[in-house]
């Protein structure tokens, strides 16, 4: 009935299963390349083999020079640097570790509303209309959209993981460093950098971001591999994260940022409370909950604390004397563990945690600085990877040694991982470049539509000029009839702008479409008032737009026949009425019905445009 849209529950069962379906369908195409790369894998490794027998027997035979100076054999040189190792590897696992966490049910239709809304509250219009663009292709496509992101992030984690050294690990830097970007951006608003002083805006709440941290470990990885070899670039990364922590704690103790106030209305105290509530062990929530209680009770003690820890480790780390440091870093890691759990309540639960949050990352940062700046790399013999210039400058009958079954296989991965990456890259850049909406949202909103073979009722009536029009004047067309409410300002101008929207993807074909639409109020029906209504929304310029009506008795009859239900609202103005679609093909036989509730937002109003858009070609094909 009229005036009942509403907003899409987060678990619809539609989309839910739509979004495993693609899931799933983006696996089973990894899976295939998967199997490809390993039947490849092992024809290179038996081919290798039996060439490596050949050499080994002609160098028996006094015929070969031997293998022990082939270009194949392993070479001593430095293995990859402790730090760097430990960081690729940490943030490897994590980026997998978010891309599964964003394969929660909950998240094609609650990331914008529950994760993103949130994060840019407060920000200035640039960054809000930033953020609006992201959020608007998402609620678009969520699908699509939902079922990238998990796949981009998994390949970024890959291929972290699959490439340890040369330039497939450095560009893996630089990808995580570009989608790091991204997230930080459309999915986290900047971490509130740019809006107005707020109280969320503290180092135990996650500022600026935790997707800047991802960046920076990206950064980290993208270097060149001789960075790491001395424990300068250690120093840096300490030192960086010394001034970091002075910079937290400064804004901290800094007066009129709320952070000193105390009782349940402090920033610290209402976080928690917020985070207790979050679906989770009871264990934990227990445990957020007392320390909320116990900030509550001791809000200024608590943020005096933080203030000087902050401090003292920021000036430890700062010196760049390797036991302060060792004892920054050891205080840094027991108030991150602390905060992440007491506070950030680990940053997943709920069933739209997007990732930890902001302090394992700051830990495992922090972690890759102190080894860098402790630990040189050690040397020792090794497989190196091949490049195409070495394959083609080593004699034909020694190339095999070259393929070392570990280059192999690293190879294999790296390309897979690319693969994976293309997955979710490419359905997301054509979501993005689509102006329309994915039929999806509409139908988890209002039902799959009824696929119909019968004639379609016949109706006689005028149109907003006064001239008769009749479904019979209308063969030839394929016809999209609705029932509006001349008077209705809520839900009857949002189903005929949606009817306008979805004459315009038509293109080319809306000439063979007629948009039709019957007064559903037996009190205001008057050619006048439908003329009014026209002209009001705009439709008066529509070349394939009738508004019908006729009188009290002729309306009934319509109305019975397509089993439209008309209720005169207390008031005596606008009525309640059944919101639907009714697609009818070119020889006059109803082919498909759709529930018409626009929804409460743009993306379900244009989904529903794309569906009926849909519709009317699929039975002007048949």
């Amino acid at each position: 009935m009229g005036g009942m849209s509403r907003p899409l529950q987060l678990h619809n069962p539609l989309v839910v299963a739509a979004f495993h379906r693609a899931l799933v369908d983006r696996f089973l195409v990894v899976l295939a390349v998967a199997a490809a790369l390993s039947l490849l894998w092992s024809a290179v490794s038996a081919a290798r083999h039996r060439s490596m027998c050949r050499v080994v027997a002609n160098d028996e035979a006094g015929l070969g020079a031997g293998l022990g100076a082939g270009p194949g054999a392993a070479a001593l040189t430095a293995v990859e640097p402790p730090g760097r190792r430990f960081v690729r590897r940490a943030f490897g696992l994590l980026w997998i570790l978010d891309g599964l966490l964003q394969a929660q049910s909950a998240m094609p239709l609650g990331l914008p509303t529950g994760v993103v809304r949130p994060a840019e509250a407060g920000s200035p219009g640039w960054v809000v209309h930033l953020v609006s663009t992201g959020t608007t292709v998402w609620s678009n496509h969520p699908v699509q959209v939902a079922a990238s992101v998990v796949w981009i992030q998994v390949a970024i984690g890959v291929a972290l993981l699959v490439a340890p050294r040369g330039r497939w690990s450095r560009t893996a830097g630089v990808v995580s460093v570009g989608w790091g970007l991204v997230v930080w951006a459309f999915g986290e608003a900047f971490g509130g950098l740019f809006a107005p002083v707020a109280p969320g805006q503290q180092w135990a709440f996650g500022f600026p971001g935790a997707a800047l941290v991802y960046v920076a470990a990206g950064v980290l990885v993208a270097l060149p591999e001789r960075w790491w070899r001395g424990p300068r670039l250690g120093r840096v990364v300490t030192g960086a994260l010394g001034m970091f922590f002075l910079v937290m704690g400064l804004l901290q103790a800094w007066p009129g940022r709320a952070t000193w106030r105390g009782g349940r209305s402090g920033p610290i105290a209402q976080m928690a409370a917020a985070m207790a509530k979050t679906p989770q062990p009871r264990i934990l929530s227990q445990w957020v909950a007392a320390f909320g209680s116990f900030d509550a009770a001791h809000g200024w003690a608590v943020n005096l604390f933080l203030v000087v820890v902050l401090a003292l480790i920021g000036v430890a780390l700062l010196t760049g004397r390797r036991r302060a440091v060792l004892v920054g870093a050891g205080g840094a890691v027991v108030l991150l563990l602390a905060d992440w759990a007491l506070v950030q309540d680990f940053g997943f639960f709920g069933g739209l945690g997007t990732d930890p949050n902001s302090m394992v990352p700051t830990l495992l940062v922090l972690a890759g600085g102190v080894l860098a700046f402790l630990w040189p790399p050690v040397e020792v013999r090794e497989p190196v990877f091949v490049s195409v210039r070495s394959l083609a400058e080593t004699p034909a009958s020694r190339r095999w040694e070259l393929l070392h079954p570990g280059v192999l296989a690293r190879t294999a991965g790296f390309v897979l991982t690319v693969v994976v990456g293309l997955v979710g890259a490419v359905p997301m850049a054509v979501a993005g470049a689509s102006p329309n909406a994915s039929p999806i949202v509409t139908e988890a909103l209002n039902g799959l539509p009824s696929l119909v073979d019968a004639p379609a009722p016949p109706f006689s009536l005028v149109d907003q000029a006064g001239r008769t029009a009749s479904l019979a004047g209308l063969r030839g067309k394929a016809v999209a009839l609705t029932f509006l409410d001349p008077v209705c300002t809520r839900t009857c101008p949002l189903i005929a702008q949606t009817l306008r929207r979805a004459d315009v993807l038509l293109g080319a074909r809306a000439a063979k479409v007629e948009l039709v639409a019957i007064v559903a109020n037996p009190v205001y029906r008057s050619v006048a008032t439908v003329d009014a209504f026209d002209r009001q929304e705009g439709l008066n310029g529509v070349g394939n737009w009738l508004y019908l009506t006729g009188s009290k008795r002729q309306l009934a009859q319509v109305w019975k026949a397509y089993g439209i239900e008309v209720e005169l609202a207390p008031a005596g103005a606008m009525v309640n009425h059944s919101e639907i679609v009714f697609v009818i093909g070119p020889r006059g036989r109803m082919r498909a019905v759709l529930n018409s509730d626009p929804g409460a937002t743009s993306s379900a109003r244009l989904s529903m445009a794309t569906l009926v858009s849909d519709e009317l070609r699929a039975v002007m094909e048949r």
